[in-house]
């Protein structure tokens, strides 16, 4: 299955916010997080949990390496446990990832907007 969307993130592991749009720029979700709660707003509905990690996993199934996003953005490798990640063409403004463990492989393509 492939998806494809644009998004704003601003903030820290700690404390954010991530809008997701479509592909033509409409307003899929917002997640907001604090050290204190995580809510995600889709259309009407709100669903809040008492962490992102916890949150991420009940929409996603797996565990997503947040943290190290930030700093892949940023062009710094980190580690994730099951992740690798291309950092190669970082300049040019894009970003590859690819977790192999847990299963199923999963690819992350991010394309910069600066």
């Amino acid at each position: 299955m492939n998806f494809t969307a644009s998004f704003e993130l601003t903030g820290s592991p700690e404390s954010g916010e991530l809008n997701v749009l479509s592909p033509f720029g409409h307003h899929l979700a917002r997640l907001q997080w604090s050290r204190q709660r995580a809510q995600l707003q889709r259309g009407q509905d709100l669903l809040t949990r008492p962490s992102l990690d916890a949150l991420v996993y009940e929409l996603t199934g797996t565990e997503l390496p947040l943290p190290a996003l930030f700093q892949w953005l940023a062009g710094q490798p980190a580690d994730a446990p099951g992740w690798q990640i291309d950092l190669a063409q970082h300049a040019e403004g894009r970003i590859s990832a690819q977790r192999m463990a847990p299963a199923p492989v999963t690819f992350l393509r991010i394309v910069l907007d600066r």
